[in-house]
């Protein structure tokens, strides 16, 4: 009887969750992004190809988008305004959109087809390094940006924390257990992937409240747009103290994660006991009751941690487990596993331990997402996944470092590869870290999932001229970053030298890797010839942006030098020359900051200010959300992981990575005019201390710096730098 009942409540949490009919989504969306300008274009649904699809035509005097569902029409309205009109969408709701006078006529008629149907987009962390405290206003634009893409298949996990206080609460703990339980919000995905527990917290049930209305207005909103999103499941992370209402459960801690202290081990429920199967029914049912289903679930197990055994057989019997749970509560259920620990861990996560934790599975019923493609398809190691379907996915960043990166060329050859040679490949995606500074790489991954008619050359003209506009200036600025900037790969993870700690070699640990490969003078030229492109550009905040982005990534990679002559200097012990050196180092810095501070997108605001206002009033509450903010891009939690999620920010490259710089070179100077061995320890310990009471609001205030003229401060620092 239960089943049925949950059976009818799926069905019915679908339907009443469903998307608008006809056009409306869409129109609206066309509204929001340009205006009474919307007014150019016409939108109706039409049948076809069973594959998704979108016409772009001329008709009295507008531009006329048919496709056979709304989704399809979005992305139809996207093909023109980029290759058509040359104007933008940032995902970035704070970035205007460039609206053209005259909406170019079509010409010839424009029928592009979808080659896959699934276009997944997200990962877990980008919940925390991107949109932890992001509003309505905020979320509306990624999902308008998403709609454009073609995106159909978003990961939406915000407001779980609300539905587990009920399952808890149902299992019998207190409400104070439950929310000491969960991170703080920024570390929250960590906390979803069984990673760590209790950091930061008690999560404020302010948050909780929150974060629930905010989920119900996204899944809305993605749903009208012919989205279908992926909601979490149950994957076997309990609370400790679940041991003490059920102690014969078969809970185990994990292994330790990311260098936390054990008081922040996560327990895992092992999916052979029947609490597990109680667990996912339990929230499921409550998740349905509070935003629908679409029937897809993220059960990600063993990410970044060991299962209890590495046995097959153990391997076969928890993927089978999990899988039972979920099919029992809702037999339309799709399994989406993100294939991550397979590469993390891949001396563990063997061929034969793959086939077994995949074999309980029925085909059909699970997704995986192959997670880093840009560096590493799993797929052809893993026979596609053993016959399940699977998503090709872009990684591009971790941690929402800002830093130039992505090889289009290989993302291409590779998507198309899989395309052809990969049976069980359903879909296209991206599963960034954190939104960054190169959006042109996903909207090319994007762009692969359908026949678009456009060589490689012509993609190139087609963003020159929606960034910059036509000039030739701009374009040749986008052929010299397609042929040699956007042909250097993403590392984990990336930083400029100058968001590292400071070291006389090297750079500092792996957390900040500022390796690229290419020749920073073609990234200096590129800044150039993009600001020789002024004229054309007028009016283009998608140009002020690049002119700030290209700028800071070359100075940033320049310290390089600067540094390897402050050491030199100091190893020769020549003091004149290690004072010259470290002026120009913090030159640089203070340079790169004021580029930075020319544009909104680069200032440490943008973090902090929705930390403080979006989720509560009350003082207390701003100072502990704006902490949390603080830490993740920063200490992150942990000394090991101290700048994983460093971004060049203006406030944090002024007066947290600069002031380390600064304090670097005064430490080595004096040294040097004392006498004595730099000491690294005492200067390590500094750091830590530094970095500890920078978190904290009551310890540090941060200086907001006033937003400068873009071009002229641009043209300015590139007189300065570019000859050097």
């Amino acid at each position: 009887m239960r089943k049925t009942t949950m059976a009818l409540m799926l069905l019915a949490g679908a339907t009443a969750y469903a998307g608008e009919p006809g056009t409306r989504a869409v129109e609206e969306l066309a509204g929001r992004i340009l205006g009474d300008a919307s007014q150019h274009f016409v939108f109706e649904l039409t049948e076809g190809s069973p594959r998704d699809h979108f016409t772009i035509t001329d008709r009295d005097g507008r531009i006329a988008v048919s496709g056979n569902n709304v989704n399809s029409l979005a992305t139809g309205l996207n093909y023109y305004l980029k290759n058509h009109a040359g104007t933008s969408v940032s995902w970035y709701a704070s970035e205007p959109v460039y609206v053209p006078e005259v909406f170019p006529a079509v010409g010839d008629t424009v029928s592009v087809e979808a080659l896959v149907p699934d276009r997944f987009f997200l990962n877990y962390c980008t919940f925390g390094y991107t949109m932890p405290y992001w509003g309505e206003k905020e979320w509306e634009r990624l999902i308008d940006w998403m709609a454009l893409n073609g995106v159909t298949m978003p990961l939406a996990i915000t407001g779980q924390e609300a539905v587990w206080l009920d399952v808890w609460r149902k299992h019998g703990l207190a409400d104070e257990d439950i929310l000491a339980y969960f991170t703080g919000p920024a570390h929250l995905p960590w906390h979803r992937m069984c990673n760590i527990d209790a950091y930061q917290g008690p999560l404020p049930a302010e948050w909780l409240d929150n974060q629930r209305e905010l989920q119900k207005f996204i899944l809305e909103r993605e749903r009208s747009l012919g989205m279908k999103p992926v909601l979490p499941g149950f994957a076997g992370h309990v609370p400790a103290k679940l041991k003490e209402i059920y102690p014969e459960a078969k809970t185990s801690p994990v292994s330790k994660w990311g260098g936390f202290e054990p008081e922040y081990t996560c327990t895992y429920l092992s999916p052979s006991d029947s609490l597990f199967a109680t667990i996912q029914r339990d929230f499921i049912e409550a998740q349905t009751r509070i935003y629908g289903t679409d029937h897809l679930y993220g059960i990600d197990c063993f990410n970044e941690v060991d299962p209890p055994s590495w046995e097959p057989d153990s391997l076969r019997s928890a993927g089978a487990g999990v899988f039972a749970s979920l099919n029992d509560v809702d037999p339309e259920g799709i399994w989406v596993q993100m294939a991550w620990m397979f590469y993390y861990d891949r001396n563990h996560w063997t061929p034969e331990r793959v086939k077994a934790y995949l074999e309980g599975v029925p085909t059909g019923r699970m997704k995986f997402l192959d997670y880093y493609c840009d560096f590493t398809e799993l797929w052809p190691g893993n026979d596609s996944f053993h016959g399940h379907d699977f998503i090709w996915s872009y990684l591009g960043n971790f941690g929402g470092n800002t830093f130039l990166a992505g090889d289009h060329k290989t993302v291409k050859s590779r998507i198309d590869n899989a395309l052809k040679n990969a049976p069980s490949m359903t879909g296209i995606g991206s599963t960034l870290e954190g939104l960054d500074v190169n959006p042109y790489m996903y909207e090319m991954v994007f762009d692969q999932a359908w026949n678009q008619p456009l060589d490689e050359n012509q993609r190139i003209a087609s963003i020159a001229r929606r960034r910059a506009g036509d000039s030739p200036e701009a374009l040749e600025a986008w052929t010299i970053l397609a042929d040699s900037i956007y042909r250097s790969r993403i590392y984990n993870s990336q930083g400029t030298l100058l968001c590292s700690r400071p070291a006389f070699e090297g750079f500092g640990r792996w957390l900040t890797n500022n390796r690229y490969d290419y020749n920073n003078a073609d990234l200096f030229k590129a800044w150039g010839k993009l600001l020789d492109a002024a004229k054309g550009a007028k009016g283009r905040d998608s140009y002020r942006y690049d002119i700030v982005n290209l700028g800071r990534q070359a100075l940033g990679n320049h310290f390089i030098t600067l540094r390897d002559n402050f050491t030199e200097a100091y190893k020769k012990g020549d003091k004149k020359a290690l004072k010259k050196a470290g002026k120009k180092m913090t030159e640089l810095i203070d340079d790169c900051t004021a580029l930075l501070a020319c544009h909104p997108a680069f200032s440490l605001k943008t973090w902090i200010e929705p930390a403080r206002t979006n989720i509560s009033d009350k003082p207390e509450l701003q100072d502990y959300f704006e902490q949390n903010a603080r830490t993740i891009v920063t200490l992150w939690g942990s000394h090991s992981l101290t700048d994983y999620a460093n971004r060049m920010l203006a406030e944090l490259n002024d007066q947290y990575y600069g002031e380390r710089w600064r304090r670097f070179i005064a430490a080595a100077e004096k040294s040097l005019a004392e006498g004595k061995e730099f000491d690294t320890d005492g200067f390590l310990n500094e750091m830590y201390e530094f970095e500890e009471q920078w978190t904290d609001p009551a310890q540090v205030s941060i200086k907001y710096l006033p937003e400068g003229d873009a071009l002229s401060t641009a043209r300015r620092i590139y007189a300065k730098w570019a000859t050097r």
